[in-house]
């Protein structure tokens, strides 16, 4: 590929990526995304297959964000597992708070799926982070790391959804995560050790 291929291949992503952030997942069409980078409709076809190409690509860049979020969240917390755990949770929280059209994009394998640009190669490594975070806590459970470690994702997930919705604040009567997000941890990991 051409410097001016990988050039607007970099502009119509970006443009998907003002898009998400601006309007939600509902607002990226290839019309749309082309008006954004400023080409004609049809340009982004010359440079992704397909659609869900283009949205994979848009996904990809939000992994990454997210990657460089929890790299971040984590290199403040203590040294021990519980408390790198509770970082990256915070991240992943805060994230989805932030970005909420990207987080809705990221995880819709209904819209990404089949696009053939390795999302698992990106959002993976994220997972193992946690599951080896899950693993050195131990849980008392006694499940598997990886099992404990998507129940916990998924409870994260949960809170990130409701949370975006306003569907927490009207159950518990507050926007403060922090209470909700010591239960979760207490729920899959185990009381924290005083």
């Amino acid at each position: 590929m051409t410097d001016q291929g990988s050039g607007l291949r970099t502009r119509l992503v970006a443009a998907g990526v003002e898009l998400v952030t601006a309007q939600g997942v509902h607002a990226l069409s290839l019309r749309e995304i082309a008006r954004q980078a400023g080409v004609s409709h049809g340009a982004p076809r010359r440079y992704f297959a397909t659609h869900v190409e283009l949205l994979s690509a848009i996904a990809r860049h939000g992994f990454d964000e997210l990657a460089t979020d929890l790299t971040r969240a984590t290199a403040g917390a203590g040294p021990g597992p519980r408390e790198r755990l509770a970082a990256l949770a915070r991240g992943y929280l805060g994230f989805a708070a932030a970005q909420p059209g990207m987080f809705e994009l990221m995880f819709r394998h209904d819209l990404l799926e089949g696009s053939g640009i390795g999302l698992r190669q990106t959002s993976l490594p994220l997972f193992r982070t946690f599951t080896a975070l899950v693993a050195e806590v131990r849980p008392p459970s006694g499940a598997e790391p990886a099992a404990a470690a998507a129940a916990l994702w998924a409870n994260l997930h949960g809170l990130a959804q409701l949370r975006a919705w306003g569907s927490l604040q009207l159950a518990t009567g507050s926007d403060d995560i922090e209470p909700l997000l010591h239960a979760a941890l207490a729920a899959h990991l185990g009381p924290e050790a005083r």
